[in-house]
C-alpha cells in the first residue's frame, strides 16, 4: 500500500480541527506486539466535540479504524488505509457518581479504572485489574477476567455514531456475549457508566493485589505480547487445546508461542505482523487437526498484507 497521503488537504477540509493529525504514521510503535505497517492518517481528537467535528466533516468514503492502548491489537505489515483515530487525554476522565456508580472515558486504561473504584470504596471492578486494555476495548470485546465480564457491571455506554451524532445505549442495547458486543461497528464509545457495590479499600487492594500476583505468575506480561490470543472455545480453554496440539514454545520468524502461556503469542524481537499471524494461524490449523475445534482469534487484527517496514 502507498502512504503517500496528503495531510495537509485532509486539514484543509477540517478547517476548525483542534486534535493531532498525521500522516504515514507508525503504529508499530503504540502496539503491545510493536509490530506493523503505518496508518496513512492518525488522528488523535482532543475531546468528544473535536471527534464530532471530525466524523461530520471528513470526506465521504475514508475508511475510519478505531483502535485503543493497541494491547490487544496485531496491525499488518502493509499498513492501515484511511484514517486511525486514538482516544488520547480527552476520553481519560474518570468521575465517582451516586449509588456507587463509576464514569469513564474510553480511552482510561482498565487497571487505572480499577484503582479509581478502589480508592471510591466501590467493589465490583477490581476484575478490571487482570485486564490489558481501556475502556473502550472492554465495552467492544465484553471484556472480562477472573469470572467477572464487563457486561456483569455495565449500566450505559455513549458513543458517536458516524456522522457525529450522541447515542447512548443501554446494556440491553449492547447485546453483550462472551467476548463479543452487538453494538453497531460504526459507534465510537466514548465514554461508559459502571455500578459497583459498596466495599473496603483495604478489601478491594487485596482482591487487585492477588489479581496482580496471579497474572505475574501465569502469564508473560512482560513480554512484548497481545495478550490471549484466542477465545476460549464453549466447555473448552484455549491454551489447553494448543497445549495438546503440541504448539507450545511454536516459532514463526521472530515469533513464538509463549513457553509459560500458550494462548500468548511473543515478539522475540525481530518478528514482523505477518510471522505473529501466521504463527496463529499454524496454531489454529493444528488444534483444528487434533481436536476438531476450530479457534477464533481474540486479537483483532486490522491492515493490509505487505512487507514489513522499519
Amino acid at each position: 500500500m502507498t502512504m503517500l497521503a496528503n495531510v495537509d488537504a485532509l486539514a484543509d477540509a477540517l478547517p476548525e480541527l483542534r486534535g493531532r493529525l498525521k500522516a504515514d504514521a507508525p503504529l508499530s510503535q503504540i502496539t503491545w506486539f510493536r509490530v506493523g505497517g503505518p496508518a496513512q492518517y492518525l488522528f488523535t481528537p482532543a475531546d468528544e466535540d473535536d471527534l464530532a467535528y471530525f466524523l461530520n466533516h471528513a470526506p465521504a468514503g475514508l475508511p475510519v479504524t478505531i483502535i485503543g492502548l493497541g494491547s490487544n491489537l496485531l496491525v499488518r505489515d502493509g499498513g492501515v488505509r484511511g484514517v486511525v483515530i486514538r482516544l488520547g487525554r480527552g476520553f481519560g476522565e474518570i468521575a465517582v457518581e451516586d449509588g456507587h456508580r463509576m464514569r469513564a472515558g474510553t480511552a482510561v486504561p482498565d487497571v487505572r479504572l480499577a484503582r479509581a473504584a478502589a480508592e471510591a470504596g466501590i467493589s465490583g471492578l477490581a476484575f478490571y485489574r487482570g485486564i490489558p486494555g481501556s475502556v473502550g476495548g472492554a465495552l467492544r470485546m465484553n471484556g472480562g477476567a477472573h469470572g467477572t465480564e464487563t457486561r456483569d457491571v455495565l449500566i450505559e455506554a455513549r458513543a458517536l455514531d458516524r456522522a457525529g451524532k450522541v447515542v447512548t445505549l443501554s446494556l440491553d442495547e449492547m447485546n453483550m456475549s462472551y467476548r463479543h458486543c452487538g453494538a453497531p461497528k460504526d459507534l465510537i464509545f466514548t465514554q461508559a457508566l459502571f455500578q459497583g457495590a459498596p466495599g473496603d479499600p483495604a478489601d478491594i487492594e487485596k482482591e487487585m493485589e492477588a489479581i496482580t500476583e496471579y497474572r505475574e505468575q501465569a502469564q508473560p506480561i512482560k513480554s512484548r505480547t497481545g495478550g490471549s490470543t484466542f477465545k476460549n472455545p464453549e466447555g473448552h480453554k484455549a491454551w489447553q487445546l494448543i497445549d495438546a496440539a503440541g504448539c507450545r514454545g511454536l516459532r514463526v520468524g521472530g515469533a513464538m508461542v509463549s513457553e509459560k502461556h500458550c494462548n500468548f503469542l511473543i515478539n522475540e524481537g525481530g518478528a514482523t505482523g505477518q510471522d505473529l499471524e501466521q504463527l496463529g494461524e499454524t496454531v489454529r490449523a493444528r488444534v483444528k487437526e487434533t481436536s476438531g475445534v476450530d479457534l477464533e482469534w481474540e486479537i483483532r487484527r486490522i491492515g493490509d498484507a505487505g512487507e514489513a517496514r522499519s
